[in-house]
């Protein structure tokens, strides 16, 4: 099976689409061949809507099995649209681009280090994840620095080695750290992963690949 792809010629596929284990989420109108590639490669029904009437999905909502977070300024009918499929958040405030500043699976969260503690709570609470408020090698953006699943979670390069050992400690699962699309430290930006399957950034070298199917737990 073919493990990389664009988005309408643009690798960073992570900016335009997240996977949510069951279900990823694209933006309406999405390339055929985009839209067949992540339903065969992640296993998970496709979920097609805009947010904030952009195609940048991937940016702008993050969730797991419980709940989805998304941008506050998303309308009422692209929040009728996910509330099909899961609880939907809308994250008030300035830092409302969730895919950007959250990464999670079911278990934990991590958000932007400069996120007020009352949001850090009420994420937590409707994720029903403990949160770390942190930066992954120096990168407030988290939910583009990394990629988490149940069985790993992936992060900056530049994550250092006490970083790396506290997060695994939280998180309970492997750590690792990797890099998309030819040496991009954002990986977030360009991996889409569940314990289903995984799709990647057609820049992305074999090497990576290797990287990310390591942590992840695809390597036979």
């Amino acid at each position: 099976m073919e493990r990389t792809i664009t988005y309408a010629g643009d690798p960073n596929i992570g900016v335009f689409a997240r996977v949510l284990e069951d279900i990823v989420i694209v933006p309406s109108g999405a390339p055929d061949e985009f839209r067949h590639a992540v339903k065969a490669a992640l296993d998970a029904e496709l979920v097609e809507t805009s947010i904030q009437g952009s195609v940048i999905i991937g940016s702008l909502l993050t969730g797991n099995r419980k709940g989805i977070v998304v941008s506050g300024l998303a309308s009422p009918e692209e929040i009728d649209a996910l509330s099909e499929y899961r609880e939907v958040m809308p994250l008030s405030g300035s830092m409302n681009a969730a895919g950007n500043v959250i990464l999670t699976n079911d278990r934990v969260a991590f958000v932007h280090p400069e996120m007020e503690k009352e949001m850090v709570a009420e994420i937590g609470s409707f994720l029903g994840v403990k949160v770390m408020a942190t930066a992954l090698g120096g990168v407030k953006t988290v939910g583009m620095a990394g990629a988490a699943t149940e069985k790993g979670v992936i992060v900056h390069p530049r994550t250092t080695d006490s970083e790396i050992e506290r997060i695994a400690e939280f998180c309970g699962v492997p750590v690792g750290t990797g890099t998309i699309n030819m040496g991009t430290g954002l990986i977030g930006t360009g991996l889409l992963v569940s314990t289903r399957g995984y799709l990647a950034g057609a820049q992305t070298s074999g090497f990576e690949l290797g990287r990310i199917e390591d942590v992840f737990g695809f390597l036979e």
